[in-house]
C-alpha cells in the first residue's frame, strides 16, 4: 500500500513538471500571429553580414576549364594554400576588400555587389569575374530534432527545406505544432496535413528560429527520471514491513 502511494505521488509530481523543457510557450492564443507570406526575393546585404569573395580572370575561365589545362599550370602547393578570408560589412555598411579598398555594399543584392566589384577589379585584371557569397545567413532549429544551425545555402529556402536539412521530423515530433519565431513575431505552423503544408511552407529569413515541440510521455519519463528513487524507497519500505511483521 505504501509503495503504491509513493508511486502515485511520483507520477503526480512528474505530470506537473514534465513540461519544464518546452520552449516558446504561448499562454495566450492571440500572441501567435501569422507571418506575412512573402514572395521570393533576393537577400539584401546588411550591417554585420560576412561575405566571401573569389576573383577570377578572363571571364572566369578557370572555373569552367573543362580540359583542366589551366589547373595543371598551377602548382598544387599554391592551389591548396590560397586563403579564403571573410569580409565583414561594418556598422557603416562598408566592406574592405584587397586591392580595391572600401566599398559601401549595404542595401545591395549579391548580384548588384558582384557587378560593382567586377568593375573595380577590372582595373587590375583582364576581364575579371567575381563570385560573392554570404557566409553567415542561417536558421536555428530547436526542439525534438535537437539543436542545429542550418546555413541558408540558397536564397528563398523554405521551412520544409530547413527541416529536411535538420534530419526531418522524427517520431518524437509534433508535426502540427512547429513554431517559427521571427523577431518579435511568432507563428504556429501545422505541417500534419497537406493543406497545412501549402499554407505554412514559408520562405525562411536569416535569424529565424524554428522550434519543433516534442511529444511528451509523462508516465515513461517519470519512471526514467524517478526510477532509481522509487526503487530505493520500495526496498526500504519492504525492509520496514518485514521488520515490523516479525
Amino acid at each position: 500500500m505504501i509503495c503504491q502511494f509513493v508511486l502515485m505521488a511520483v507520477l503526480l509530481a512528474s505530470c506537473a513538471s514534465y513540461k519544464q523543457n518546452i520552449m516558446f510557450k504561448i499562454t495566450d492564443p492571440s500572441q501567435a500571429t501569422g507571418l506575412t507570406a512573402e514572395a521570393e526575393k533576393n537577400y539584401i546585404i546588411q550591417k554585420n553580414d560576412i561575405l566571401k569573395l573569389k576573383v577570377f580572370t578572363n571571364h572566369g575561365e578557370l572555373i569552367i576549364d573543362p580540359d583542366l589545362k589551366l589547373l595543371k599550370e598551377i602548382p598544387p602547393q599554391v592551389a591548396n594554400t590560397r586563403p579564403d578570408p571573410d569580409y565583414l560589412v561594418d556598422v557603416n555598411g562598408v566592406t574592405k576588400f584587397p586591392m580595391i579598398g572600401e566599398l559601401k555594399l549595404e542595401g545591395l543584392t549579391i548580384r548588384q555587389a558582384e557587378a560593382i566589384l567586377q568593375k573595380e577589379y577590372d582595373k587590375f585584371f583582364t576581364d575579371s569575374f567575381v563570385v560573392l557569397q554570404y557566409a553567415n545567413k542561417r536558421v536555428f532549429v530547436l526542439g525534438a530534432t535537437g539543436g542545429q544551425v542550418i546555413p541558408l545555402l540558397n536564397e528563398n529556402m523554405t521551412l520544409i527545406e530547413v527541416l529536411a536539412l535538420s534530419t526531418g521530423l522524427n517520431n518524437e515530433s509534433k508535426a502540427h505544432n512547429i513554431r517559427v519565431i521571427r523577431g518579435e513575431q511568432i507563428t504556429v505552423a501545422d505541417l500534419s496535413t497537406f493543406e497545412g503544408y501549402k499554407k505554412n511552407n514559408m520562405i525562411m529569413q536569416p535569424g529565424d528560429i524554428v522550434y519543433v515541440e516534442p511529444i511528451r510521455r509523462p508516465a515513461s519519463e517519470a519512471l526514467r527520471d524517478y526510477g532509481p528513487a522509487v526503487s530505493i524507497i520500495t526496498s526500504l519500505t519492504t525492509l520496514i514491513v518485514v521488520l515490523i511483521s516479525r
